[in-house]
């Protein structure tokens, strides 16, 4: 399953849910990037940690796409 991530600055953030077994609550925050690649920003088991998950990866999520975007511009040379 995926879901958009609300509260973030970026717009397109989203969550997938992989199944899973037991008591693991697997979470990993992406989105697609400019040139229609799919960016892996942040991932880790949320459970027992329900919403405090959340205030350490989007941010995180956020920072390494920005990162991500600066350095592939200056690759492009744009």
């Amino acid at each position: 399953m995926v879901d958009r991530i609300k509260g973030s600055a970026l717009h397109n953030l989203k969550e997938l849910r992989p199944g899973s077994a037991g008591r693991s609550e697997v979470r990993i925050l992406f989105m697609f990037d400019p040139w229609r690649s799919a960016i892996l920003l942040a991932a880790g088991d949320k459970s027992g940690n329900w919403s405090a998950w959340y205030d350490e990866a989007v941010p995180l999520a956020e920072r390494r796409y920005a990162e991500y975007v600066a350095d592939r511009k200056k690759e492009s040379g744009k």
